[in-house]
């Protein structure tokens, strides 16, 4: 039996005179990601993208794909049959077999996107859930609540017969609304910030700061994992890993104890704006969630936002470590995050940080520092890893 793969679509649906961009954005999206995996014939229509296998390329390996597509809703296997009541019937019967012997409740939903098909969708349903009784006397139909939704949907050359349906990813494809550069930290709100910006249709790149010999090669590496669990959701991620040994050591010995942070903090940003400029990015992405840290109180991210004239995106900002540990668990970043090997944000760490601090007071504390030049050594001394 034939089957393929059923792929709903969200909000593209409403986006007018341009939807016709945004789909077939998502089609090379998903022809890209399946394409390590075989040959797919991938083609949409009436908001359904039908990925249809070639040459016998995996059906369960490229669902598993499919699903971390941003721009997918919804997506399911589903058995293509003739549209004749008799072959829909019994290709219900069999491609679900397995599911229907697993529940004791059901219900069939039908839908005629073919008009010129002779019965309506009510009876559809009714001939198919009719001959799905025969065949499983144990089950029982019940229109609400029902343990198994069987879906069947008259198109224009084929029906096709479903059962489960599992969520997508959602949100828009990736790189319709542009690119942006995420600041990724080995931690465990960076990815998500990423995660969630990617799935608003942003391209990602990513920069890291790395100071060794404070932080380990463990910790390097485990940013790069972090990216590459990113790039199953987003595609290909070039990470830049920043030298940044050099420019903390600068702050420890001639800025104040309680500066420490603040400063270190407006020196990745002007970093990863420099960054984000040379990698054709529009804005920057940020981990921060107000009052989690020092450095997340509204002085002090007033004050690291003021080196930067690209805007600054922070989706965590209004969430708690619980809503965004939720999140990391949910794109599989969790575990990885919490991997002990910390970054270089716990290097000369303040006993007192500034929670408040004031522009002129921090600025006054950047007056004996080179900056120009730490940060095009910095630059200079840029490691770029790509992954997916």
């Amino acid at each position: 039996m034939q089957e393929v793969l059923l792929l709903k679509c969200g909000e593209l649906v409403l986006k007018g005179l341009n939807r016709s961009r945004f789909e077939s954005r998502l089609l090379h999206i998903i022809r890209a990601r399946l394409a390590p995996l075989g040959t797919y014939r991938v083609s949409i229509s009436q908001s359904t993208v039908y990925v249809e296998p070639q040459d016998g390329a995996p059906v369960a390996e490229a669902l598993e794909v499919c699903r971390r597509v941003f721009g997918v809703v919804s997506l399911c296997r589903a058995a293509v049959c003739e549209k004749n009541m008799d072959a829909i019937c019994a290709a219900a019967a069999e491609y679900l077999r397995d599911e229907l012997d697993s529940v004791r409740t059901f219900k069939v939903e039908a839908r005629r996107a073919d008009k010129r098909f002779p019965l309506t969708s009510p009876q559809i349903g009714a001939a198919v859930g009719e001959r799905l009784l025969e065949q499983h006397p144990h089950l029982r139909a019940k229109m609400e609540g029902a343990e198994r939704v069987v879906k069947v949907e008259i198109r224009e050359e084929h029906a096709y017969i479903s059962g489960e349906r599992l969520p997508g990813a959602g949100g828009m494809p990736t790189g319709t609304n542009g690119r942006a550069m995420l600041l990724l930290s080995g931690g465990i709100d960076s990815p998500v910030a990423g995660h969630m910006m990617a799935r608003r249709g942003l391209e990602l790149g990513a920069v890291h700061f790395f100071s060794y010999p404070y932080t380990s090669e463990e910790a390097r590496d485990k940013v790069i994992e972090l990216a590459r669990i990113l790039s199953g959701y987003t595609g290909k991620i070039t990470v830049s890993v920043v030298p940044f040994t050099h420019i903390q050591q600068e702050i420890r010995d001639k800025c104040d104890e309680d500066y420490f942070t603040i400063v270190m903090r407006r020196f990745m940003m002007r970093l990863a704006e420099r960054v984000a400029r040379h990698q054709g990015c529009s804005a920057l992405i940020t981990g921060e969630s107000l009052g989690q840290v020092a450095s997340q109180t509204v002085e002090s991210l007033s004050a690291t936002g003021s080196v930067c004239t690209l805007p600054v995106f922070r989706p965590l900002i209004g969430m708690d470590k619980e809503e965004i540990v939720v999140r990391a668990r949910q794109i599989g970043t969790f575990e990885t995050s919490i991997l002990p090997y910390e970054d270089c944000c716990t290097v000369f760490t303040p006993r007192h940080p500034q929670t408040k601090p004031k522009l002129e007071n921090v600025e006054r504390q950047e007056a004996g520092l080179d900056i120009d030049a730490l940060v095009e050594e910095a630059f200079a001394g840029i490691e770029r890893v790509t992954l997916g």
